[in-house]
C-alpha cells in the first residue's frame, strides 16, 4: 500500500509485490532479481542476515548485521538497512528536540534494537542503557557497539527510568496478543520522549500512559512509513514524502476489522 501510493502520486510506472521465497531458494532468487523484472527488494524474516553474503552491504547493514533493502547499481546487488533512518526520522517528525537526551533506555536486544542503538549512537546520544530479559544478548550487543552502550538486567529498569530522556520499546511486549509491558511511566522525567516500535495496536498501552502524562511520543507506524522512503528512492529515483494522507490510508487499513 505504501509503495503503490507513492508510485501513483509520483506518476511512476512500476509495481511492488510480495514474493514468498523459501530459504533454500533465496540465493537463486536474489541473484536473479533483474531477470524476474525487479530493480530491488525489501527483505523480511528470515532472510535479513543471509542476504548480506549475497550482496555488497553498506556500513549500516554491516554494523547492524542485517539488511532489509536491496537495490541494483550497474548490475551489482547492494544492500542497506533503512530501519535506522526510519526510526530516527520518525523521532524527528514526532518529537523535535528529542536528541537533547544524553541518556536513553532501550528495551530489547533483537534485530530492531540493533538498528535503534546504531541510530542513537550515530546521532550523538552519550549513553544507551540496554535492557533485555536475557542479559547475555544485551551484553553481546554492547560488545558490538562499544562502551557507550550499557547492558542491564530487566529488573533494574526502574532504577534507570528517572535519568532516561528517551525510552524505546523494541520488544513485542504490548503488541496485540502479547503480554503487557509493565513499566512505571511516572518515574520518567517530564521532558522524556517515549517511542514504541509496535504498531498493532497503533496506540500501545506504553504510548497511552506516556500521553496521559503529557510526554512526547513516536509510534511504530511512523517508523514503518519513514523506513520505506529510502528504499523507494533507491529503486525509482525519486524521494517520496510521508504525508498525512498516506498515514491515514495505512492507519485505516491497520485498524479495519
Amino acid at each position: 500500500m505504501i509503495h503503490r501510493y507513492w508510485l501513483r502520486t509520483l506518476g511512476i510506472e512500476g509495481g511492488y509485490v510480495i514474493e514468498a521465497v523459501p530459504p533454500e531458494d533465496l540465493r537463486d532468487f536474489v541473484l536473479r532479481l533483474s531477470l524476474h523484472g525487479f530493480v530491488g527488494a525489501n527483505v523480511t524474516i528470515p532472510h535479513k542476515e543471509d542476504v548480506l553474503a549475497l550482496s555488497t552491504p553498506d556500513a549500516r547493514a554491516k554494523a547492524i548485521g542485517a539488511a532489509n533493502t536491496l537495490w541494483l547499481v550497474d548490475g551489482e546487488l547492494r544492500s542497506t538497512n533503512t530501519d535506522v533512518e526510519g526510526f530516527i526520522n520518525n523521532l524527528d517528525a514526532s518529537a523535535p528536540g528529542w536528541d537533547a537526551a544524553e541518556e536513553a533506555l532501550v528495551l530489547g536486544a533483537g534485530g530492531s534494537s540493533r538498528a535503534v542503538v546504531f541510530g542513537l549512537l550515530e546521532r550523538g546520544v552519550s549513553r544507551v542503557h540496554l535492557a533485555n530479559r536475557t542479559i547475555a544478548r544485551a551484553e553481546a550487543l554492547a560488545t558490538t557497539f562499544g562502551s557507550r552502550v550499557q547492558p542491564m538486567a530487566w529488573d533494574a529498569i526502574n532504577d534507570v527510568l528517572p535519568r532516561a530522556r528517551l525510552l524505546v520499546n523494541t520488544t513485542s511486549l504490548g503488541m496485540r496478543g502479547q503480554p503487557a509491558l509493565e513499566l512505571d511511566i511516572a518515574r520518567l522525567p517530564q521532558q522524556a520522549v517515549v517511542a514504541d516500535l509496535v504498531y498493532v495496536p497503533l496506540i500501545t498501552p506504553l504510548l497511552a500512559a506516556a500521553q496521559a502524562r503529557g510526554l512526547k511520543t513516536a509510534d511504530g507506524l511512523g517508523m514503518l512509513l519513514h523506513q520505506a522512503v529510502r528504499g523507494f528512492e533507491l529503486w525509482f529515483g525519486k524521494r517520496p514524502q510521508v504525508t498525512a494522507e498516506l498515514r491515514a490510508l495505512v492507519e485505516a487499513d491497520l485498524t479495519k476489522s
